[in-house]
């Protein structure tokens, strides 16, 4: 067995065509929005802001006074035009910006719990029906530390019975074929610890990124998931942070919005 640590890695990010936003703001007379934009972020824009954006003005044809006439002022400073989608609570907006995390050596206790979140994610994980178990990574938690020696005493155990009852039912003799390999390896994952590394892809809109980085810091929550959580808010407020522009992290850990539930 080896000894792992957590570590998140931002894959994927929103993408614009902006000759598809530039026509269809040419045909409700919004153009000047968009190249305001793009002059003010020397032409390569924050794709995931300004999507969002987009979405909260076609609501209301808010590009430029006078579009909508019940519409006399707009906001033009894109900061303070996602404060108020906050302070609103139109998260409806915030579903069309999503982003794609690769979370390496973290536990199945960790992603039991991250699953739960279903609404607005996706999640794509290492599975130990196909994949063997020969070398376990785990990583002791904090409170484990006194009595470390015994905690990886077991999983070395663990990962030798993985190794040696393979061996004995023989499935990598020549021949066998492959449901009967997957079937033992599907058996044989029932003895492994549940705290053994893995690694997930999960993708998730702002709306349940602001919603799940409150809940997974919050001081109650499991140590672990504060932990990595505690890394992907930090990456937000970095990646978008307009859109993150509310959060504050507390001297316990806890990321803390000033909007909630939006």
């Amino acid at each position: 067995m080896h000894e792992t640590k957590p570590s998140v890695h931002l894959i994927a990010r929103p993408s614009l065509n902006l000759d598809g936003l530039r026509a269809y703001l040419v045909d409700v007379r919004g153009e000047s929005w968009l190249e305001r934009r793009l002059a003010e972020a020397g032409g390569e824009p924050n794709a995931g802001e300004l999507l969002v954006e987009f979405a909260g003005r076609a609501c209301y044809r808010s590009w430029e006074p006078g579009l909508n006439p019940n519409v006399t002022r707009i906001r033009t400073d894109q900061r303070e035009y996602f404060e108020n989608i906050l302070r609103s609570a139109h998260g409806s907006v915030l579903e069309h910006a999503s982003y794609t995390f690769a979370l390496r050596n973290v536990s199945r206790v960790f992603t039991h719990e991250l699953v739960r979140h279903r609404a607005g994610s996706a999640f794509s994980q290492e599975s130990l029906r196909y994949v063997r178990l020969t070398d376990i990574g785990f990583r002791v938690p904090p409170v484990l530390e006194p009595v470390r020696e015994q905690v990886l005493s077991i999983v070395e155990q663990l990962e030798e019975f993985q190794v040696t009852a393979a061996e004995r039912l023989g499935i990598d003799a020549e021949g066998v074929p492959f449901h009967v390999k997957k079937e033992v390896t599907s058996a044989l994952r029932r003895l492994a610890p549940i705290g053994l590394s893995t690694d997930i892809v999960w993708t998730a809109n702002v709306r349940t990124l602001r919603h799940v980085i409150e809940m997974r810091t919050a001081g109650g929550a499991e140590e672990e998931l504060r932990l990595v959580f505690d890394m992907i808010a930090a990456t937000m407020k970095a990646e978008a942070p307009g859109l993150f522009q509310d959060f504050e992290r507390r001297e316990d850990g806890s990321w803390v919005p000033a909007y909630r539930k939006v």
